[in-house]
């Protein structure tokens, strides 16, 4: 096996490659080594001059040496075609992949395997010389939520979904709703699948009918596609129907939301608004909260996670809610404190 300096040398050279233009103009050694060290590789123009000499004698490489500095690019009409990815490539597939794997059709994905596979050779191959392979190792994504594990989902279900999707199919599904004891037989026409934290959907209509729900992948246990055309609104759009607030599980209305804040609460808003219109306003008894957001489940889990940091003033009616539900989990705590009493 090769050692570190060898299979570095091989790396840079085999990178320098494919730096070389093929049908636009001829670069200097020294583009090459800026080239190069963008991608990580620390190299001098000197390295590159002795590179691209020995390259030459075992590739078609032309050398223009009627002006200096000299000037390299591929032969006229060659193939400048590499197998293989550079390091800006193997790092954006390995940070990508696991966003894309609950985007893309599992057809593609076994297509993609083998791209990100070759990704993760070409990093853990240069990770001791290339700084910026080593990017990989320094950065993470986090939700800022509870971590939940992710429902399983029927492999051979989501193939068929994605199938029925790309070919504009109506599918027959067994679906099991929330509370449900027993699956029903659906026909389904599929408008989209949505990741929503760890749950999928399918956003679809159901047989004829034109109105748009959610249907929660793990909850099919059968999917085949029955050879119709899907029938499909006209004016639907995946990305209309985000901003709609169906993910936020409302019903597409909005409200002017006005509260009280505490100063830890305003500061974070300030920081991350909630809508585009938000207002904050201090006041002698603290901050006051304005903004226009979907009235959905969503808004109202968000508001009780706050606990004592925030009190709905308007609407009236959402104030209400979030006050019985408060008197609700009062009252349970009470009943848990005195059963707790018991057992002391």
């Amino acid at each position: 096996m090769p050692d570190n300096s060898k299979r570095d040398a091989l790396a840079r050279q085999w990178q320098l490659l494919k730096t070389l233009p093929s049908r636009s103009a001829a670069i200097t050694a020294s583009q090459i080594a800026n080239q190069l060290a963008a991608e990580g590789f620390q190299v001098t123009k000197r390295t590159v001059e002795r590179d691209l000499v020995l390259l030459s004698t075992l590739f078609p490489l032309d050398c223009e040496e009627d002006q200096k500095p000299y000037r390299w690019r591929w032969l006229e009409g060659r193939d400048a075609a590499l197998p293989g990815v550079t390091i800006a490539e193997a790092l954006s597939l390995t940070l990508v992949e696991e966003y894309l794997r609950p985007l893309l059709p599992r057809s593609i994905w076994r297509v993609l395997q083998p791209r990100f596979e070759a990704a993760r050779q070409k990093l853990d191959a240069t990770s001791a010389s290339n700084r910026v392979g080593s990017w990989v190792h320094k950065v993470r994504s986090v939700i800022p939520t509870l971590p939940l594990i992710p429902p399983v989902i029927d492999e051979q279900v989501l193939e068929a979904l994605e199938a029925a999707l790309i070919a504009d199919r109506q599918i027959k599904v067994s679906y099991k709703a929330g509370g449900s004891e027993e699956p029903k037989d659906l026909i389904l026409n599929p408008l989209s699948l949505i990741q929503r934290g760890p749950v999928t959907y399918l956003v679809a209509t159901a047989f004829r009918y034109s109105d748009i729900r959610l249907y929660a992948v793990h909850r099919i246990s059968m999917a085949e596609m029955n050879g119709e055309p899907s029938i499909r609104p006209e004016t639907y759009s995946v990305d209309a129907y985000i901003e709609s607030g169906a993910m936020e599980f409302g019903d597409g209305g909005t409200i002017k939301l006005a509260a009280k804040v505490s100063e830890n609460l305003a500061k974070a808003l300030r920081e991350t608004a909630v809508s585009a219109d938000m207002s904050l306003v201090e006041r002698p008894d603290g901050w006051v909260l304005t903004a226009t957001l979907a009235d959905s489940w969503q808004l109202r889990w968000w508001i009780l996670s706050q606990a004592s940091d925030i009190e709905v003033l308007q609407p009236t009616g959402l104030r209400r809610e979030i006050r019985n539900v408060l008197h609700e989990t009062l009252n349970q705590y009470s009943l848990e404190g005195q059963d707790n009493s018991h057992h002391e």
